[in-house]
């Protein structure tokens, strides 16, 4: 979501979205990020030393709660969010954040919902966060900050320059751990030519994968925080992780081993297991290769691996998915298909001449650059 559009709010907890925890965070971030009208309503509350308490929403379970105050039914605008805050009481806003719905209400929720909030304004946000799904939104006059509650979570709205000079630093991290992906993603590249490739190397560069791209969730995150300040971070981090995601999936494709009686991982289950794998499990080889379906002994981490042949084809110019497919089916391993003719290659269904001569031609400019680039 755009973090100046106004026209689609930050939902609710279990609504219609369907989104997890996370994805109602995030949309109620944008909602409230530098840019957006809301945030610029939220800030003249700040700068008129008074508080308040706001509702992104409205329905059966709001009304309920609400006691007091005024129907107002009006168009949202930052000024009018201002100056209604100078009445006691809270502000109903619908899910859009388009209209101001109730002003100056007292809102009652169930006061059994536990909160390790003490301040009145912020056990209440608290509280109706809980009961209704709605993000709340509540600015505190004496400590001059603004707190977002979405389903009893508490996050504290920063000021852009806090929040970028953490994205910088994240963002350094970034290019550091990228760069040294690109050299084991090189390395094995010129092992999968040379057929000298162990479950250590492969383990080694789904772990660099790994960490690439929790470092760039890390960095989304801020992005979002920071609305229209984070355009410029945004470039950068797009920059940086293209290729990232489709790397991880060739490289899982290529290596997750073939099922036996004891061992069945599918390359969506080992794609769920490395995501699931906690900071501390990715820094050892061992549990990574145990992600991928490997037994993560030492003996296991020097075994030899042959790949399939997904990575570097999907290298290769304008060579379809589903011929990819075919061409590994046909031929079950890289060596066979480096070996390929472009006679051998034209067996293959969907595959003429002019294409065969193509994936020839890949190859072996893949195997060329990845040989020198490994040993000049």
């Amino acid at each position: 979501m755009a973090a100046n559009d106004r026209a689609s709010g930050p939902g609710r907890a279990g609504g219609s979205s369907g989104g997890s925890g996370v994805d109602l965070m995030r949309a109620s971030l944008s909602a409230v990020a530098p840019g957006t009208a809301l945030r610029d309503g939220l800030e003249r509350i700040l700068r008129g030393n008074t508080g308040g308490l706001i509702v992104l929403g409205m329905d059966k379970t709001v009304e309920s709660m609400c006691t007091g105050g005024f129907v107002l039914d009006v168009e949202f605008t930052a000024t009018r969010l201002r100056e209604l805050c100078k009445l006691d009481g809270a502000l109903i806003l619908d899910k859009d954040i388009t209209k101001i719905v109730r002003a100056g209400v007292q809102l009652l929720p169930d006061a059994s919902i536990p909160t390790e909030e003490t301040g009145t304004r912020h056990r209440t946000a608290q509280r109706v966060s809980i009961q209704c799904g709605f993000p709340v939104v509540s600015v505190s006059q004496s400590m001059r900050l603004i707190a977002l509650y979405v389903g009893g979570e508490r996050r504290v709205l920063e000021e852009s320059g806090a929040i970028l000079s953490r994205a910088n630093q994240a963002l350094a991290t970034l290019e550091r751990y990228k760069l040294r992906l690109d050299e084991v993603a090189g390395t094995l590249s010129a092992l999968e030519i040379e057929d000298l490739v162990t479950v250590r190397d492969v383990t080694a560069v789904s772990q660099r994968l790994e960490m690439v791209r929790r470092i760039a969730t890390e960095i989304a995150e801020y992005v979002v925080e920071l609305g229209t300040d984070g355009r410029l971070l945004t470039l950068q981090l797009d920059e940086l992780i293209a290729g990232v995601e489709p790397e991880r999936d060739l490289v899982v494709r290529d290596y997750v081993p073939e099922p036996t009686a004891k061992r069945t991982r599918t390359v969506p289950e080992a794609l769920s297991e490395l995501d699931s794998l906690t900071h501390a499990e990715l820094l050892e080889l061992p549990i990574v290769a145990r992600a991928l379906g490997y037994s993560g002994s030492p003996e296991t981490l020097d075994s030899a691996v042959s790949p399939r042949g997904y990575r570097l084809l999907a290298k290769v110019p304008r060579l379809p998915g589903a011929i990819i497919e075919r061409l590994v089916d046909h031929f079950g391993g890289l060596q066979k298909l480096l070996a390929a003719s472009v006679d051998d290659l034209q067996t293959v269904d969907g595959v003429g001449e002019a294409r065969a001569r193509s994936v020839r031609e890949g190859l072996s400019r893949l195997a060329e650059s990845s040989i020198l680039e490994r040993y000049v």
